[in-house]
């Protein structure tokens, strides 16, 4: 099988041209073998363009366990990989798990158009927001030093969340219009470098209580941008911006 990897802000992808339906019928073992750092490509999740009737494609994702989900790092990877395949020029519009995204690429920076956010609950003193996944936001001090991996686990296995599952972002403000955020992924059972819908979670419950419209966010994999317009405790037009590259490419026997 061919494969490339890309990566947006250290958020790790294995990339598969899929549009002649080859790989189908990959399987969840397929997937968790490709993703595996140690006996396989080694990624945070792997993702299938498919044609898509009515859009320029189909992004189909899995996580690195097998599990579908929808990914923001990965959906600005995937627009990246399809402007790379020649699928469109400079503006697509493609389907995923949540529904319909829009999206645009210049100089390697990938914008794009997120779902709307109904509502943003809180969860005592955090919050919870649904960004195309579901996302828990805890605002914590010195974030370079905390427990990632410890604390989001734990949240993520609680009783509130554990059958379903949660992404669990902590977030330490930077600026009055930056913020610091690192996330523990359901499904990666793990910190990962760089989470597209935990960012802009994180970043939507930062605009809840400021007078912006957009916010800068920084990550360990790099820096992304939120933009939004607030409608009350309501969110649209986000829009999630930031740089998407191709890493390699290769061929690899799923044998």
């Amino acid at each position: 099988m061919e494969f490339y990897k890309y990566q947006g802000t250290g958020n790790d992808f294995v990339m598969i041209d899929n549009r002649s339906g080859e790989w189908d019928s990959l399987s969840i073992e397929n997937i968790q073998k490709l993703c595996n750092r140690r006996f396989g490509i080694g990624a945070d999740g792997l993702i299938k363009i498919n044609t898509a009737e009515g859009y320029d494609f189909e992004v189909d994702y899995y996580n690195s366990d097998g599990s579908k989900s929808f990914c923001g790092n990965g959906a600005r990877c995937s627009v990246a990989f399809a402007f790379f395949l020649n699928v469109f020029e400079g503006k697509c519009r493609f389907i995923a798990i949540d529904g319909e995204h829009e999206a645009e690429i210049h100089n390697g920076i990938v914008k794009l158009k997120m779902g709307d956010v109904e509502t943003i609950s809180s969860d005592g003193e955090d919050q919870v927001a649904d960004t195309g996944s579901p996302h828990y936001v805890k605002y914590v001090e010195d974030l370079v030093t905390y427990n990632v991996f410890a604390e989001g686990s734990s949240i993520r296995n609680s009783e509130n969340y554990k059958e379903k599952g949660i992404n669990v972002n902590f977030v330490e403000k930077i600026t009055d219009d930056e913020i610091f955020v690192r996330t523990y992924e359901r499904g990666v059972e793990d910190e990962t470098y760089s989470c597209g819908t935990g960012v802009t979670a994180s970043a939507l419950t930062f605009l809840q209580n400021n007078d912006l419209i957009s916010v800068k966010v920084k990550t360990l994999g790099g820096n992304l941008k939120v933009y939004a317009k607030k409608n009350g405790n309501a969110f649209d037009n986000i829009w999630l911006e930031g740089p998407a590259k191709q890493v390699f490419k290769g061929k690899i026997d799923l044998n």
